[in-house]
């Protein structure tokens, strides 16, 4: 494995956290100055609350925040941009030194990193990457990989033919675009006899239910459901039982159905074949990641592209920008391999959504 800090970095370098090859110009600075009690302020804006996933991610902050060292000062943007952009001049008048923020309108929020920019404040985004804009680090996984993953496992079990609705996310979000653009190209590419019905939702499980509904009224013999994240989990599940299409895998009138995000919910549900797979976004190492870069970056730390011994790539993504792109494994009821796409069991250990507690 490789490994490169900036010049005398090597002592302070933070337990499981390397990269490739030397420094970056990807950020830094803030210094080492801290609160009353010897810890470094860092601001975390939660981008929501009213998710199973984002919920667990909040869970995780705390105790990643401790096992860094660090004060955390919290806030919860609730999707908007502005309030995202309000929280943040809060965290400047208390003198954080570091930023973490998932912003979901991930245009808008240029200006809020050009500011913290301006003040020398590093921000690390986690699950989403800004498109304009610079920040000390993206954690995030490679969500064109969701998409791709989601396409070959819906097109092997459909043998390459049928009908197919994505409930899309966000589509102002980079996520929902990377998701929808590469299920997608993998449909048109390797099952082009599955025709795909694309629905923008904006994260919104009412309107997913209600766009799945029109769709399974237009076309009955739709035979999969791919939904960008557990957003849509119950609604998706209640059309499905309405129309009495929630029947096990092995019944022919079974509609299958792949989600991102590995939340304990959707684990349960591929275990009792309501669902038949996930894609497992990491909210702990989000969390965990988000914050051991945050402290490397007030520690004048710096990285370059490679490989990390956490199982991921860091990437450079533009001039000044890096992304650490986290495993996201596939998740089935059998473990199989789908398309050239190999999955972990539902009740794999390793999963943190078996692992989340109560």
């Amino acid at each position: 494995m490789k490994r490169g800090l900036a010049a005398g970095a090597a002592v302070a370098l933070l337990a499981g956290l390397t990269t490739a090859c030397g420094s970056s110009g990807a950020g830094g600075g803030g210094g080492t100055a801290a609160s009353g009690g010897g810890k470094p302020v860092v601001g975390v804006d939660y981008p929501r609350s009213d998710t199973d996933f984002w919920n667990s991610f909040i869970k995780y902050v705390p105790q990643f925040g401790t096992e860094n060292g660090l004060e955390l000062k919290t806030s919860n943007s609730q999707n908007d941009v502005s309030k995202l952009t309000a929280n943040v001049q809060s965290f400047i008048s208390q003198g954080v030194k570091g930023v973490v923020m998932a912003p979901q309108d991930t245009a808008a929020v240029a200006p809020t990193l050009q500011q913290l920019n301006a003040k020398k404040i590093p921000v690390v985004t986690v699950d989403t990457r800004p498109e304009q804009g610079d920040a000390y680090m993206v954690v995030r996984a490679d969500n064109r990989a969701y998409g791709e993953k989601a396409c070959k496992f819906l097109g092997e079990k459909l043998s390459g033919k049928g009908k197919v609705v994505m409930l899309q996310g966000d589509l102002a979000s980079i996520n929902g675009r990377d998701r929808t653009e590469a299920f997608n190209a993998c449909m048109k590419a390797s099952y082009p006899g599955i025709t795909v019905f694309g629905e923008a939702t904006n994260w919104d499980g009412a309107l997913a239910s209600q766009k799945l509904q029109t769709q399974l009224t237009a076309n009955p013999d739709i035979k999969g459901v791919y939904m960008q994240s557990s957003f849509a989990l119950s609604g998706t599940l209640q059309v499905l039982q309405q129309r009495g299409l929630l029947v096990p895998p092995d019944n022919p009138k079974h509609v299958f159905v792949i989600s991102n995000d590995g939340i304990p919910q959707e684990l349960k549900e591929i275990a009792a074949g309501n669902i038949d797979a996930t894609v497992s976004q990491p909210a702990d190492q989000y969390a965990k990641y988000a914050l051991q870069y945050t402290k490397a970056a007030i520690d004048g730390k710096t990285f370059k592209p490679g490989a990390t011994d956490h199982d991921s790539t860091i990437i450079q993504v533009r001039p000044g920008l890096l992304e650490d792109q986290l495993s996201a494994p596939l998740v089935t009821a059998d473990g199989g391999t789908y398309g050239g796409v190999s999955s972990v069991k539902h009740d794999d250990s390793s999963l943190w959504g078996n692992n989340l507690g109560g």
